[in-house]
């Protein structure tokens, strides 16, 4: 509960297994360089929401099954209307043993999951900024995506005037700022930063809607599933509309920022490579189909467990 201070700290459940270290793992490796960071056991970083600002730190509990989040600032009045949305951000809710049930009998997912059985797919802070950060990232590695994201935020960012902790001090680019910024020399082919800056453009004037409801989502299952169903297809078709924007981005942010669980990135460089190597004739998105069409309605867990599979083994950032 909020504080006199200026803090509050509250605690988040989580249905275990819950496999915080691979989360902040996740995290980690795609942090924005001067906007979050991943440290000392916590995901951390500076936050705007409903005109009030602050610093947002989550962490795992010692010893119950939630997560603390710790709020400063005057943001932390806030508190209550916060944890809906991070317990989104941090897939807190999703039944591992329905996953783990729909996944038992399948030959290549069921020992990865016997493995990881607590994976989750990290969602996002902000729908925009995943965006931003998937268009950045197509064909580059994370870490080449993450280098990039981090000179936008210094060219075209705000920094935050006596803020606390210097790995947290910028505020991301807003979207009419990054529509606008001279992007010369940003390290990106001059195509994607025109697809960059028309999908900013496109959120700044309202003409692309990228954050969900939040009714819909708080509602989860007992929505409407016709209703959601709707409402993600209008949400696709918006962004794929853009110049620049594929399949893969649109999936993928489906995936984290729209926590549709049955996103699919067909077109994944990784996760083609993982099926192929499971299957020599299963070489392309379209011989694939009927393979990962096997996993609705959980595709996007799928994902998450073959990425996953590949950095365990590689200690890599590859995938997502």
């Amino acid at each position: 509960m909020p504080q006199p201070d200026g803090s509050a700290t509250f605690e988040l459940p989580v249905r275990a297994p819950y496999d915080w270290p691979r989360v902040l793992r996740f995290f980690a490796g795609r942090a924005t360089p001067g906007v979050e960071i991943v440290e000392d056991g916590a995901w951390r970083r500076a936050i705007d929401f409903r005109d009030a600002s602050g610093t947002l730190a989550v962490r795992r509990h010692a010893r119950k099954r939630c997560l603390i989040v710790q709020i400063d600032g005057p943001v932390s009045a806030h508190a209550a209307a916060l944890a809906a949305p991070l317990a989104r951000m941090f897939d807190t809710q999703t039944d591992p043993a329905a996953i783990a049930a729909h996944f038992a009998r399948d030959p290549w997912l069921g020992p990865l999951i016997a493995a990881a059985p607590g994976l989750r797919v990290p969602g996002a802070w902000s729908g925009f900024e995943l965006v931003v950060r998937a268009i950045v990232g197509q064909q580059v590695s994370v870490k080449a995506a993450t280098t990039i994201i981090g000179r936008l935020v210094q060219r075209v960012g705000q920094r935050i005037e006596l803020h606390p902790h210097e790995h947290t001090a910028w505020r991301f680019p807003t979207p009419a700022a990054l529509a606008s910024a001279d992007l010369t020399g940003i390290g990106m082919p001059g195509k994607r930063v025109a697809a960059l800056q028309g999908f900013a453009q496109a959120v700044a004037s309202g003409a692309v809607a990228i954050e969900r409801d939040s009714q819909c989502q708080t509602q989860g299952q007992t929505h409407a599933a016709t209703d959601d169903a709707r409402e993600l297809d209008a949400m696709r078709a918006a962004l794929l509309a853009l110049p620049g924007i594929g399949p893969w981005t649109v999936e993928y942010v489906a995936m984290r920022a729209w926590r549709d669980a049955n996103a699919w990135p067909a077109t994944d460089l990784v996760l083609m490579q993982a099926i192929a190597a499971r299957d020599p004739a299963l070489a392309r998105p379209s011989q694939q189909r009927a393979r990962s069409d096997a996993w609705q309605p959980w595709r996007a867990y799928a994902a998450m467990h073959l990425w996953n599979e590949i950095a365990d083994r590689t200690s890599a950032g590859r995938g997502g």
